[in-house]
């Protein structure tokens, strides 16, 4: 499995190749239809994530010491940032989630490109990432 940096390497590569916002919003969007369905299941209270305009639901699991993670939004732009949340995270080892600094985003300029709430939504995100990454860290 390719790690956090390799991953935000490849996102980071990915867009490179994108010069135009448009385009690199169309990607976004593709990245979030392109994601599996969260099961119905998986789309309670518990699992939404305060501090998004839109509706997340992010469910968590931890295995083995990793992180597991799935996703889904009710906005196609943010269901692609949580795609790219998952890309990164998913799957890592919840030491590796804690101790990770996110660069993707200033790298592909993303961070400049994010309307203020869409941006807050993604800190959201992330704040419950590394949350549950250490409740799976303790279970280790």
């Amino acid at each position: 499995m390719a790690s956090i940096r390799e991953n935000q390497a490849e996102i980071v590569e990915d867009f490179s190749f994108l010069p135009q916002w448009d385009e690199r919003y169309s990607y976004l969007i593709e990245l979030g239809q392109k994601m599996e369905p969260l099961p119905e299941a998986f789309k309670v209270e518990d699992n939404i994530v305060r501090g998004c305009q839109s509706t997340v639901w992010l469910h968590r699991e931890c295995r083995d010491g990793r992180v597991i993670l799935e996703a889904d939004s009710d906005s196609l732009i943010v269901k692609g940032l949580a795609a790219l949340l998952m890309k990164v995270f998913s799957g890592q080892p919840a030491e590796d989630v804690l101790k990770a600094e996110l660069t993707f985003f200033e790298e592909t300029g993303l961070d400049k490109h994010l309307s203020s709430q869409r941006a807050n939504g993604l800190m959201a995100m992330i704040e419950q990432i590394k949350t549950f990454a250490v409740k799976c860290a303790e279970e280790k």
